[in-house]
């Protein structure tokens, strides 16, 4: 699978533009706010119907305009006929989004058609902030091959809402009503044990995937491992929340559940968090990002499209040598990276063998400098 070309109106700071893109390296080239990560967050658009960056969609509308629209052209492993996927966000309307002219009723219907793999400077915030977006990550990533775990989580999620809403307006109303709570209960309960399996299972067949990509990026001289906490580890799901029940009335929130959940980074046996360097944190996401293109292809047949947003800062020049080869090969598919330093594309793409193309951005507009069809 691959994109074809791409066509952006409205969109950030692009008024207008049109991209026709190589089918294994594209490079953007510029200055800082050109419109670089725009580009990428365009393509993030028409897999996951949403940015990558900014989840209130009208902000994405440029300036004073009326609606932004996105348009992609893919072709897909098997299928002779290119297949047009189109998002268009008119301002206090509801957003559309259509697979080759048939618009979508539920937008997770598309989720894991175009499968993509961003990696971006903010991915740090997946070992510096909180749980919940760690728990993001790992739902973001099965959601793409797993239907049914989307369905589980969007499921959980409504039973969770329900069930602290009832919670804020029990303290409220200095009433209680137990068996009114624990008609969410069932739910939470069902949904949450099918959730946590698949976790659990994720990890484990993902960290020796994570481990070999590490290796490589690294040069193979650090430890590094990550663990799954989840409270399910401990006690069943019903004696979670019956434990917990007078500390849910006392804070107005579930206190048990898989929405508890949370994975551990470390780096020679110490977190990575508080041990590990600026370098070191950018590999380890870098080194996850890169085993979740491999174990989301071999799950679906076919290689996601994989964005690269200015990775190479902080990263010494091995490392980025060794990630731009490791993209290069066969086993990887389009590939899209930003850099502020023309110089450094330049010399990373002659050095390879397989087809690219290098833009220029500036303010919201590219110009192709170059495009080369090796064999």
């Amino acid at each position: 699978m691959y994109l074809r070309n791409l066509q952006l109106l409205n969109f950030k700071n692009y008024p207008e533009a049109f991209f026709e893109f190589s089918d294994k390296i594209n490079c953007f080239s510029g200055n800082n706010g050109a419109g670089k990560t725009n580009l990428l967050d365009a393509i993030h658009y028409l897999s996951f119907c949403k940015s990558y960056f900014n989840t209130v969609d009208s902000q994405n509308i440029m300036h004073d305009e009326p609606y932004f629209a996105v348009h992609g052209t893919y072709l897909r492993n098997g299928e002779e006929s290119a297949a047009k996927v189109s998002c268009v966000q008119k301002r206090n309307q509801r957003k559309q989004f259509s697979f080759n002219g048939k618009e979508y009723e539920r937008l997770a219907d598309h989720i894991g058609l175009l499968p993509v793999v961003m990696v971006s400077p903010y991915d740090r915030d997946l070992i510096n902030d909180g749980s919940e977006l760690r728990r993001k990550y790992i739902d973001t990533v099965i959601s793409q091959f797993d239907k049914l775990y989307l369905e589980d989580l969007i499921n959980y999620n409504k039973a969770l809402y329900q069930r602290n809403t009832l919670l804020k307006v029990f303290a409220e109303q200095r009433y209680f009503d137990r068996v009114m709570l624990e008609v969410w209960n069932e739910p939470l309960i069902r949904y949450g044990l099918e959730i946590f399996i698949k976790r659990k299972h994720f990890i484990e067949s993902f960290i020796p995937v994570f481990n070999r990509y590490f290796a490589v990026i690294s040069g193979g001289n650090e430890q590094v491992d990550i663990k799954y906490e989840s409270q399910l580890q401990i006690s069943e799901m019903e004696k979670l929340l019956a434990e917990s029940l007078d500390r849910d009335r006392l804070l107005r929130f579930t206190n048990a559940g898989i929405h508890k959940d949370d994975l551990i980074f470390e780096i020679n046996g110490y977190p990575v968090k508080k041990f590990g360097s600026q370098g070191q944190q950018k590999s380890f996401v870098i080194g996850i990002k890169l085993a979740q293109f491999e174990y989301t292809r071999d799950i679906k047949g076919f290689k996601p499209i994989l964005l690269l947003d200015d990775i190479f800062d902080k990263l010494d020049d091995n490392r980025v040598e060794n990630i731009v080869e490791l993209v290069s090969h066969n086993n990887f598919g389009q590939v899209f990276i930003t850099d502020t330093q023309f110089e450094r594309i330049s010399k990373l793409i002659k050095k390879l063998t397989v087809p690219s193309a290098v833009w220029e951005i500036k303010n919201g507009s590219g110009v192709l400098l170059s495009k080369t069809d090796r064999s």
